[in-house]
């Protein structure tokens, strides 16, 4: 089908464009810091339990469904054990990016392999105009998870323009997945409920190992707990509306 790439272009410049706002926060008090990630936060947990969990049961088993949630969960515990933590008092540059941090670039990264499956395979399908509709609702999710990526970066103290590029290429992976899932159509639709599912450990893991403990211990636990439901309300809001 001719345009697909102008689909997956969509989808994945939307999560470095999310990321793009970061550039106006000059000064974020640990206050709206904690309320800004509890948000997002929330925000993630809905897009897993009310996106990718669902759509990975209804294309597969709940015994194979299982399996990709713990993987997925697994597989971001063992890049926390992998990844040396890095001392931000003796860090030179702001290139350097701390462990918490590339494990949640990680997460994302692994998130977006399924949707890239997606979009590729909806338009190689000969349903009409169903690879724009799944590129268009997957770009729509990418922005908050875009300015998830840069908000968490920059609270590691990583330079704003370092994170708004990280942020654009764990989305440039969603293009190499996309292609991939156009051209083999059938074996794609094979691995996207297990990625979906995959994909859903990692993010639970890394929002609950990283970004709750991170809203909390400033004194602002209440407000960020408020901040971390109302985005799980905004994300679940937003899935029904493109539904």
């Amino acid at each position: 089908m001719e345009g697909y790439l102008s689909g997956l272009l969509i989808s994945s410049l939307a999560t470095g464009i999310g990321a793009i706002p970061i550039l106006f926060f000059r000064r974020i008090s640990h206050f709206w810091m904690d309320i800004l990630l509890a948000f997002t936060g929330g925000v993630m947990v809905a897009a897993s339990t009310h996106g990718l969990i669902p759509a990975s049961l209804k294309l597969t088993n709940l015994f194979n469904f299982s399996c990709g949630v713990i993987i997925g969960a697994i597989a971001l515990g063992i890049v926390e054990k992998l990844i040396p933590h890095v001392d931000l008092k003796h860090s030179q540059t702001d290139i350097i990016i701390p462990a918490q941090s590339i494990m949640l670039i990680t997460a994302m990264a692994i998130h977006n392999i399924p949707e890239g499956l997606s979009v590729g395979a909806g338009f190689a399908s000969e349903a009409d105009k169903l690879g724009f509709l799944i590129a268009l609702s997957i770009g729509f999710q990418n922005i908050p998870e875009g300015f998830l990526i840069a908000l968490f970066l920059v609270h590691q103290k990583v330079n704003r323009f370092t994170a708004i590029a990280v942020a654009f290429l764990t989305g440039a992976i969603e293009i190499a997945a996309g292609v991939l899932g156009y051209h083999l159509s059938g074996l794609s639709l094979n691995l996207v409920p297990f990625g979906l599912a995959f994909a859903a450990g990692a993010i639970l893991f890394i929002v609950y190992k990283e970004l709750i403990p991170e809203t909390h211990g400033h004194g602002y636990e209440r407000a960020a707990t408020f901040s971390f439901i109302v985005g799980i309300v905004c994300m679940i809001g937003l899935v029904e509306w493109f539904r």
